[in-house]
């Protein structure tokens, strides 16, 4: 499956860059370098009667986000340097396609909910930067899509002049705008989901439940279970031990060795695996599944219970867990102290309220070419090892 995802993947992107090519006047496409771009100037009306409503609070929310965009610019720097110490044996960056699951990927994202999420991290970044432009009194020349080789992004497109004529206060709230936009959105999706689960599911639904073994969710590309273990079978025992909930799963996962021969009993027969070395960790056993709790509703609860659980709450719930997860990734990894990423320009405006431009920029240059060089041999690396481990 990862296989054919990024198969999908990469003729999609073909298509797109020889369309982008043969037609680009047509279809009003700027190619500049590795770079397509597709500008309009619709939305700029909706961002202006938003940014109007209440410029007073935009600016005021914003001036409590800059600090907290300055704390997220050196701890991203720490999580980045630190991940060094990993990057042979178990690398943290890596690029993350929704729907392709790699071997040793540190998180993989279903590609239904990772789409939707992926949307909303977008537009509410650039329009995040587009209302604060507006706030400040800085025109928005363009709104658009960008394709950076094979990453897809957006863009809102502010006046240079305007935004050269700006006051530093102003540049860092506009600079800080896309990133404190999609903490909040990650904020908001998490307090969401915990309501949903305590106020509702937790105290009404739950005991209308019982597990009823471990549904399979994933199975790891080219892993042991790979080819003999499916998503959507049932585990009811491993090792003719009960598995009558989600821990007693994890316990028994956890003290798999290399080498074990683990006996699967699920709702589709008996399955047999062996146990091979983890790819992010040679000395622990692994057989490459993920799963949930199965769960079954108990006699005399209402039968609606079930599919209101199953098919509108759980997924919800799914879906605001990578509403959070993307938001936060992405507007954290936007404040990387490293130009052109937003936490690079905060950083050059922080740091000309004190020093001279060359020392800024001789500054903000050696820092961006050194977390970029960590970040492109992270990516490389970690996602060419998935790849090759396929």
């Amino acid at each position: 499956m990862a296989n054919e995802a990024l198969w999908y993947y990469a003729i999609g992107f073909i298509i797109i860059w020889i369309v982008a090519i043969l037609f680009r006047k047509q279809l009003k496409i700027d190619i500049e370098g590795p770079f397509l771009f597709r500008r309009t100037k619709r939305l700029r009306g909706l961002i202006d009667r938003i940014a109007q409503r209440s410029p007073r609070f935009w600016k005021y929310f914003l001036n409590v986000g800059i600090p907290v965009s300055i704390f997220f610019m050196g701890l991203m720097v720490v999580i980045l340097v630190n991940s060094l110490g990993t990057l042979l044996e178990a690398p943290q960056v890596q690029v993350v396609l929704p729907g392709v699951d790699l071997p040793g990927q540190p998180i993989y994202v279903p590609i239904g909910y990772g789409l939707i999420a992926l949307f909303i991290v977008l537009v509410v970044h650039e329009f995040g930067h587009g209302i604060l432009a507006r706030v400040e009194g800085i025109r928005i020349k363009s709104i658009g899509l960008a394709l950076f080789a094979v990453i897809p992004g957006a863009f809102v497109e502010p006046d240079e002049e305007d935004t050269e004529k700006a006051s530093k206060k102003s540049r860092l709230r506009l600079y800080a705008a896309g990133s404190v936009f999609n903490l909040t959105t990650a904020a908001i999706a998490l307090v969401i989901s915990y309501a949903l689960l305590y106020l509702l599911i937790a105290p009404v639904l739950a005991p209308a439940f019982y597990s009823d073994g471990v549904e399979i969710t994933r199975v790891v590309p080219s892993s042991p279970a790979d080819g003999v273990l499916s998503t959507g079978m049932v585990i009811h025992s491993i090792n003719g031990q009960s598995i009558d909930d989600f821990s007693k799963y994890e316990a028994i996962v956890n003290s798999i060795q290399i080498g074990d021969e683990i006996t699967f009993q699920t709702d589709e027969g008996t399955y047999h695996v062996k146990a091979g070395p983890n790819p992010n960790n040679k000395t622990d056993g692994y057989i490459g599944v993920q799963g949930q709790a199965n769960i079954a509703l108990k006699s005399g609860y209402p039968s609606y219970y079930e599919p209101l659980t199953q098919w509108v709450l759980y997924p919800l719930l799914e879906l605001l867990n990578w509403i959070f997860v993307l938001n936060f990734a992405i507007g954290t990894i936007n404040l990387l102290p490293a130009r052109p990423l937003d936490g690079g320009l905060m950083l050059s405006e922080l740091l000309d309220y004190k020093l001279s431009t060359p020392n800024v920029n001789r500054i903000t240059n050696f820092l961006s070419i050194f977390l970029w060089t960590i970040l492109i041999v992270s990516v490389v690396y970690g996602t060419g090892r998935g790849i090759a481990m396929l």
